[in-house]
């Protein structure tokens, strides 16, 4: 159009007029915009609102292939169930039931062990008791030594006594040490003197044996 325009003879002979120049330009300004503005024709949509949904049905997988069948064997001979022949023993002659076999039995086995108590029975200890001196009080003291009654030493012995069935005095032995002259005086008093009640088990007269302790003092 602006070609077209400025070809004119008129608008030529007018002279470039910038009126006329702004009004070509506005007027294609404005034709742009009218074939920009004009509504497309555009297809309609493609989706519904409210879409239908539709079931599809999905097919069972198919079963598994079966086990092949096991092989089938022959029955052992301990399955099939057969008829049991006695036999008779190839030697005719009577057999001997008789062995040495007892004999072996009866050494292993050893001496025939004690019965015991049944549990249901109380098992009573036996009642014991010990020595118990019968000696008189004015033999009890043995004669001081006559060495240490001048040296006036005095002394404790602590000894034991073997006591047998009768109630004698047949053994003197130190405990811890002892003087000599000491143990030797107490030793001969003792087995000459000392007598006791012997000890008993159920009654009946035990050997036994007791510990003392023996003073020696000087009367002051």
């Amino acid at each position: 159009m602006l070609a077209y325009a400025s070809g004119r003879q008129q608008i030529a002979r007018r002279g470039d007029s910038p009126s006329t120049l702004l009004f070509i330009i506005g007027a294609h300004v404005t034709a742009l915009a009218v074939v920009m503005s004009m509504k497309m024709d555009l297809p309609a949509r493609i989706w519904d609102e409210n879409p239908e949904v539709v079931m599809v049905p999905i097919k069972p997988p198919p079963p598994p292939d079966p086990a092949p069948a096991k092989p089938r064997t022959a029955p052992s001979q301990l399955d099939q169930s057969q008829d049991i022949i006695p036999t008779k023993p190839q030697d005719s002659q009577p057999v001997d039931n008789r062995s040495t076999d007892k004999v072996e039995f009866t050494e292993l086995v050893g001496p025939k062990l004690p019965e015991l108590p049944p549990l249901s029975q109380k098992i009573v200890e036996p009642v014991r008791t010990g020595p118990r001196l019968a000696t008189p009080a004015d033999l009890l003291r043995p004669p001081y030594p006559q060495s240490k009654l001048e040296s006036q030493q005095e002394a404790s012995l602590r000894l034991k006594l073997s006591i047998d069935e009768r109630g004698r005095v047949v053994a003197v032995d130190p405990v811890g040490p002892a003087d000599p002259a000491f143990l030797n005086a107490a030793r001969k008093h003792l087995l000459a003197r000392w007598r006791y009640q012997p000890a008993t088990v159920d009654g009946r007269p035990q050997a036994s044996t007791t510990v003392i302790t023996l003073r020696f003092e000087l009367e002051g």
